[in-house]
């Protein structure tokens, strides 16, 4: 599964599923050291960032914003 980090609260991560947008909360002692708000990561038997998706995911965000600008 892919997730968004949505919220970091103290020691929890609020990851968002890309899939079915469900929230679910992750000790950060669980993902990646350098974890971020916004950041991609995929679950599997540990959780690592997905830069690529992240990228995807950003780039669409932006081309929807120009487009509500012009």
């Amino acid at each position: 599964m892919k997730y968004v980090v949505d919220e970091i609260i103290d020691n929890i991560a609020i990851l968002e599923c890309l899939s079915n947008k469900e929230k679910k909360e992750v000790d950060l002692k669980l993902l990646p050291d350098d974890i971020y708000e916004g950041a991609v990561v995929i679950e599997s038997t540990n959780y690592a960032i997905d830069k690529k998706t992240e990228i995807e995911r950003r780039n669409l965000i932006q081309e929807k914003l120009n487009k509500i600008k012009d």
